[in-house]
């Protein structure tokens, strides 16, 4: 029975903090158009990468190509 005098408050917090939640998304606009993402999905346009020639041979933007090779695995094409 003692637990429910700890319980009852922490759970009146959390329904508070979900209110108070949801009115910030309502009021900031996060509800305004639903449709729009639901057919970006579907009808997602490609989008092309511009080429960089300055960049050196193995050099890759996120560091995960192999210096020697440049490809990602690290091994060479002829193996």
């Amino acid at each position: 029975m003692e637990s429910l005098y700890l319980l009852i408050p922490i759970a009146l917090v959390f329904v508070v903090l979900a209110i108070r939640a949801l009115f910030w998304a309502v009021n900031s606009g996060q509800y305004d158009d639903l449709n729009t993402e639901g057919q970006r999905i579907l009808f997602e346009e490609e989008k092309v990468a511009p080429k960089r020639p300055d960049s050196p041979v193995g050099s890759d933007t996120d560091g995960t190509s192999s210096p020697a090779t440049g490809n990602p695995t690290g091994k060479s094409s002829s193996d």
